[in-house]
C-alpha cells in the first residue's frame, strides 16, 4: 500500500513542495488527488532531506493545500509501447487522442531513456532521400544523423516538416520506415494541418504523432520529445525499423524549461534560460543514431524557430554544437515567393560526404554539389555587385554566374511542397543549370564527369 501524504506546503506555478516524505527517488512519478477527487500527475524534480519538489503535469490551478493528498508511485514516467502505435495520435503524455481503441502495450518503458553508448554506435553512412533537392543534392541527410531546421517566426517550417514526413525513404533498403512526429506548444490550427496532411496523403499509415498544444500545460512540453523518442527507440532497436523523428518546435520546449527554472528560483543563464540548457538539449539530440549489430536506426530532424531570426540566440547556438549541421530557412527567399525557402549557403550537413557517391547516390554527386555551391555563391555576389555598379561592370563569367544563381532559385530551390524529386532528377537538374556557366569555369568537376554528363544534357 502506497503511503499518502497530506503535507503540501507550497504551490508555485507548476511546482509543489511536500514535506515529511521518506524513501522517494528523483524522477519518481507522483499522483496528486485534489479536494474535489480529481487526480493529477507529476514527477519528483528535487529532494532536500524530507522535502520534495514536484513538477505538476496538468498545472496547479484549483489545488487546496490543506485537503490535497500526494502519493509517490515508486516508478518514473513511462510509455506503454507497441507496434499498434503506428497510425495513431497521442497527447504529450502518451494518451491516445484520436478516438481510436486503447493501445495494448507490449511493455512499459522509462521515457528518460539513456544515450547510445559511443562504443556501440555505428557510423551513419546511408543516404535518406527526402525528395527536396536542396537537402538531397546539397545538404544530404544520412541515416542516423541529427540535422535540425533553423526557421523564423512566420516561415513555412511546418510545410517543410510535413513534406519530409511524407516523402522520406531509404533507397535500396527493404526495412520498414516509420516517422515519429513530436509537436510541442503548437496551435490547434498547426496540429490540424499536420493531422490532415498526414491523413490525406496516407503518411499517417507509417507515422506516430505526439501533439502538445499551446493551451496544454507547459510542463507537458518537457515530456513530449521524450515520449516521441521512447517510441522511436522501441520501433528502431527492437522492431528493426528505420525511424525518422521530427520534433517541432524546440524553441517552445526551451521556453517551458525556462518557466520551470524560474519557478524553482534557479540562477538564470544566457537570456534567462537555465544553465543546463545545453545538457538538456543534448539528452534529446543524442538519442538519435545507429547501433552496431542492429538493423534499425533513428534519424532526427529537430525544428526550431530562432527568436528575431537571431542565429546566435542560445537555442540555435547550442543546437549547432550538438547536431551535425543545419538547414536554414530564409526570410528573403520566402518574401520572393520561393517554396521551400531553403538558403543553401549557410546550410550544412556535416555527414553529407558519408552518404553520397557511387553505390549510394551517383558518382558525380560530390563534384556537382561543390560546383553548385561555388556557382551559387559567385552568382549572388555578382548580383549584389550589379545592384551597386550596374550590369556593365560585370565580366561575361560574372553574368553567367548571376544567371545561374537566378535560375537556381527559380528551378532548383523553388520546387514547391508537393513535388517529390528522386536523387536522379535532382542531379540531372543540377547539370542542366550548370550549362549556363562556361565549361572553363566548372573547375570543381572532374573532366570525365563533364564529358559524360554535360554531353548527356545537350
Amino acid at each position: 500500500m502506497l503511503k499518502e501524504y497530506r503535507s503540501v506546503q507550497e504551490v508555485v506555478g507548476p511546482l509543489m513542495i511536500v514535506e515529511g516524505v521518506e524513501g522517494i527517488k528523483y524522477e519518481e512519478l507522483v499522483e496528486i488527488q485534489t479536494q474535489t477527487g480529481e487526480k493529477r500527475r507529476g514527477r519528483v524534480l528535487e529532494i532536500d532531506g524530507d522535502r520534495a519538489m514536484i513538477q505538476l503535469f496538468e498545472g496547479s490551478a484549483g489545488i487546496n493545500l490543506k485537503d490535497t493528498t500526494v502519493r509517490f508511485l515508486g516508478k518514473p514516467l513511462e510509455l506503454g509501447v507497441s507496434e499498434d502505435m503506428i497510425g495513431r495520435i497521442f497527447d504529450g503524455l502518451g494518451n491516445p487522442i484520436d478516438k481510436g481503441p486503447k493501445i495494448i502495450s507490449e511493455k512499459k518503458v522509462d521515457i528518460n531513456g539513456s544515450p547510445i553508448n559511443p562504443v556501440s554506435r555505428d557510423y551513419p553512412s546511408e543516404f535518406i532521400q527526402t525528395g527536396i533537392s536542396t537537402i538531397d543534392g546539397l545538404n544530404t541527410l544520412v541515416r542516423g544523423q541529427k540535422l535540425p531546421i533553423f526557421s523564423g517566426s512566420g516561415l513555412p517550417h511546418n510545410n517543410v516538416a510535413a513534406q519530409i514526413a511524407r516523402q522520406a525513404k531509404v533507397l535500396g533498403d527493404d526495412a520498414k520506415f516509420a516517422v515519429v512526429f513530436g509537436a510541442m506548444g503548437i496551435t490547434f490550427e498547426e496540429a490540424q494541418f499536420f493531422i490532415d496532411d498526414f491523413t490525406k496523403t496516407g503518411a499517417i499509415d507509417r507515422a506516430v504523432l505526439f501533439i502538445n498544444l499551446a493551451n496544454d500545460p507547459a510542463i507537458e512540453r518537457i515530456s513530449t520529445p521524450r515520449m516521441a523518442l521512447t517510441c522511436a527507440e522501441y520501433l528502431a532497436f527492437e522492431k528493426g525499423m528505420h525511424v525518422l523523428v521530427i520534433l517541432t518546435d524546440l524553441t517552445n520546449y526551451a521556453e517551458a524549461l525556462r518557466e520551470v527554472s524560474a519557478a524553482r528560483k534557479e540562477v538564470p543563464g544566457r537570456r534567462g534560460y537555465p544553465g543546463y540548457l545545453y545538457t538538456d538539449l543534448s539528452q534529446i539530440y543524442e538519442r538519435a543514431g545507429k547501433i552496431k549489430g542492429k538493423p534499425g536506426s533513428i534519424t532526427q530532424i529537430p525544428i526550431l524557430t530562432m527568436p528575431e531570426d537571431d542565429i546566435t540566440h542560445p537555442i540555435p547556438d547550442l543546437t549547432g554544437y550538438i547536431t551535425e549541421g543545419q538547414i536554414i530557412l530564409s526570410r528573403e527567399l520566402y518574401k520572393s515567393g520561393i517554396q521551400p525557402p531553403i538558403f543553401v549557403i549557410p546550410s550544412l550537413s556535416r555527414l553529407k560526404d558519408k552518404g553520397i557517391g557511387k553505390g549510394k547516390t551517383r558518382e558525380d554527386h560530390a563534384d556537382t554539389m561543390n560546383q553548385i555551391y561555388a556557382g551559387y555563391a559567385s552568382g549572388r555576389e555578382a548580383r549584389e555587385l550589379a545592384v551597386i555598379l550596374g550590369d556593365s561592370a560585370l565580366s561575361d563569367a560574372d553574368k553567367a554566374f548571376a544567371k545561374f544563381a537566378e535560375n537556381f532559385d527559380k528551378e532548383y530551390v523553388n520546387q514547391g511542397y508537393e513535388t517529390n524529386r528522386s536523387i536522379e532528377e535532382t542531379l540531372n537538374l543540377g547539370w542542366k543549370l550548370l550549362k549556363v556557366i562556361p565549361r572553363s569555369e566548372l573547375k570543381r568537376i572532374r573532366v570525365e564527369y563533364l564529358d559524360k554528363y554535360l554531353a548527356d544534357k545537350d
